[in-house]
């Protein structure tokens, strides 16, 4: 059985596998018209013939919603509930801007159907559903040729009967049907109603998507799908749970980033995927951060996520100069068609051209000289837009590189220093194709003492989804207070959930002696409109009191803490690679690890830079900058400020020294 993980991303698909106790790696460029095509490529080249486990990070869900390319959806709810979807918060993005206008949703007005009937937050029954209504409403979905459909009534994860009694009615018309209750059985009707209509939306184009490729990949071969929440699950439960799959590829690689930094003895990371059209940051403080206040679109999504911040900052981020003279980077990027100049086909420059401008790119070892780079396309290009902004061609090259590096620090600030947490206690852990050419000089502008580039850093994210558990996520709005319930009580709650845990994870083909079970609690003081998540155990209240003093700077414990929701993570384990410490070594790389000098630009000065082969370092080796190491996935730089030693798993720890 070959095991291998894939990861989509917008310039490259990228491929880990192991073949009995030998690791592989391949890199393609994406196929955005059709994603499947270089997944089933990359496939073939990995080998026909091998029976494959495979685990998937797709951007199929995602992009369907950033490009209004899902299915045409309807809603059905409780009559005079149709526009809360329209309505939603009294939040306002973009405070200032007196042109401002809502986009359309998804789900114009006349999709939206109210149907007589109502349960109370108790559970109880006030009204009947009418199901005569409910015909007549299911006949003019069939008129209107919605491809999905989306069921969401008021308090039904109380009492789902309702959205039940629809979904029978619905199945005689095989259209797709994804009810709130199964999706997020949580109160807050608008979060609720978003997150089941986003899921609807996507799911007949993950449905198409994954069918596809099941079908492609022979019998016997099996298929995972990463989610959001840092955990695998079937790719049959993919297509009907496609919203748990929006930032499937970024939470590989935050996950990754996690087991690969407690091996090597680093807790807490700040990791930054940089690829060829946006770079992901995320914080890990011993453990992943999860939020389940995530928007895409505008459109807000309730279910657990990695807490993962992107900015429109990669390789292919394009450089223009705005309408008052001042350089811009990104957000729009070239992709994988028609990429960066140095490519062959673009014609615009971006990051990568920058970078090879400068001298840190080196062609010859491109994608491990399977790709050619073409530098003197490069050239008349920089001497326009130098002539055009009034720079030198070199202090143009920097400045961009400059500008992509603050939006990346400002993006690492929000998921840090917004929160409370101080980057000089975290190591940044460099990824992504990208990442090794810019985690030094971010890691300076933000004082960060140390960055971590694993091995393979240009895969990472396909090798976290390879070392990912299988996880479900369940939640259920409860309201209780201190006052009128115990922790006994609240254990109590847990056990339908947990029964359903473990169920699922069984389909998944998970034994329950591999299972941990995770209990949270979704608290807050009685008045706030917001909740936090708390570890359950015996002593969750003052759990509760030390995370909103670090959250938002103070504690009230004269006041009266609320349990909004309970919160089950269900965890399956299966068998991960191990990764072996190798014997340390003299400090100076052998003399194959050398492969020659070149003049590179750092600061606006020529530096006679050494070029490493990084495959043949040793543990031990250390390597003062200037200095770049070439790879297969990816290049790293080590500017003059900073000094590198490789670790004892192959890892490059670049020290910053000013």
């Amino acid at each position: 059985m070959v095991i291998i993980g894939v990861d989509t991303g917008g310039t490259f698909t990228d491929f880990i596998f192991k073949k009995e106790d030998q690791w592989g790696v391949y890199k393609l460029l994406s196929t955005p018209d059709n994603p499947a095509r270089a997944v089933l490529e990359g496939l073939d080249h990995v080998g026909r013939k091998e029976k494959k486990q495979i685990i998937h990070g797709s951007t199929v869900a995602t992009n369907a919603i950033l490009e209004r390319k899902g299915a045409k959806t309807a809603l059905i709810t409780n009559r005079g509930f149709e526009d809360v979807i329209e309505i939603g918060r009294q939040n306002r993005s973009r405070l200032y801007d007196l042109a401002y206008r809502k986009e359309a949703q998804i789900v114009p007005p006349d999709l939206r159907f109210g149907i007589r009937g109502r349960v109370l937050s108790t559970g109880e029954e006030h009204e009947p559903l009418d199901l005569e209504e409910a015909r007549k409403v299911i006949k003019r979905l069939g008129q209107s040729q919605a491809q999905s459909v989306a069921v969401c009534f008021i308090f039904s994860f109380a009492n789902p009967s309702h959205e039940q009694k629809i979904k029978e009615l619905l199945e005689t018309t095989g259209i797709p049907v994804s009810l709130s209750h199964e999706i997020l059985a949580e109160f807050r009707e608008f979060e609720r109603t978003s997150t089941t209509v986003l899921n609807a939306y996507v799911v007949p184009k993950m449905h198409n998507y994954i069918g596809h490729l099941m079908a492609e990949i022979a019998e016997g071969n099996s298929l995972s799908i990463m989610q959001s929440n840092g955990g695998s699950i079937s790719a049959e439960t993919a297509m009907q749970e496609s919203v748990r799959t929006i930032l499937s590829g970024p939470a590989g690689g935050v996950v990754g980033a996690l087991e690969i930094g407690k091996i090597a003895g680093h807790k807490h990371l700040i990791t930054f995927d940089m690829g060829g059209t946006s770079t992901d940051v995320s914080l890990i403080d011993g453990s992943v951060s999860l939020t389940v206040e995530s928007r895409i679109s505008g459109y807000p999504i309730k279910v657990p996520m990695i807490d993962i911040h992107t900015v429109g900052a990669g390789g292919g981020s394009i450089a223009a100069v705005d309408v008052g003279g001042s350089l811009k980077v990104g957000p729009e990027s070239s992709g994988a068609d028609p990429g960066p100049i140095c490519y062959g086909k673009g014609e615009q420059i971006t990051v990568t051209d920058a970078n090879l401008y400068l001298g840190r790119l080196i062609p010859e070892h491109f994608l491990g000289g399977t790709m050619k780079l073409r530098r003197k396309r490069l050239d008349n290009f920089f001497e326009q837009m130098a002539k055009e902004i009034g720079l030198s061609t070199m202090e143009l090259a920097e400045g961009i590189l400059s500008v992509a590096n603050t939006a990346m620090e400002k993006a690492i600030r929000v998921i840090s220093v917004e929160k409370g947490y101080d980057p000089r206690e975290f190591v940044l852990f460099s990824f992504g194709g990208a990442g090794g050419m810019h985690g030094a000089f971010l890691a300076r502008l933000l004082n960060i003492p140390k960055v971590l580039v694993p091995q393979n850093p240009g895969i990472l994210s396909a090798i976290g989804m390879i070392m990912a558990d299988v996880i479900k996520d369940y939640s259920f709005t409860v309201m209780r207070n201190q006052l009128n319930c115990t922790a006994d009580q609240l254990s109590n709650l847990f056990e339908d959930l947990e029964e359903k845990g473990l169920k699922d994870l069984s389909k998944e083909g998970i034994g329950k002696e591999n299972v941990r079970l995770e209990r949270y609690l979704d608290m807050r003081y009685e008045g706030q409109s917001y909740e936090i998540i708390v570890p359950f155990d015996l002593d969750y209240i003052n759990g509760f009191h030390g995370l909103h003093e670090k959250t938002y700077g103070y504690r009230n414990e004269d006041k009266i803490v609320e349990i909004v929701n309970i919160r089950l993570r269900a965890r399956g384990i299966p068998e991960k690679p191990r990764f072996q410490k190798a014997k340390k070594v003299k400090g100076q790389p052998p003399e194959k690890a050398f492969l020659g000098e070149r003049e590179v630009v750092f600061d606006q000065r020529v530096s006679k830079t050494q070029i490493l082969s990084r495959d043949n370092l040793l543990s031990g080796n250390r390597i003062p900058g200037p200095a770049i190491l070439v790879e297969y996935s990816s290049t790293i730089v080590i500017p003059p400020f900073a000094e590198a030693q490789v670790d004892e798993y192959g890892n490059v720890i670049m020290e910053i020294m000013d």
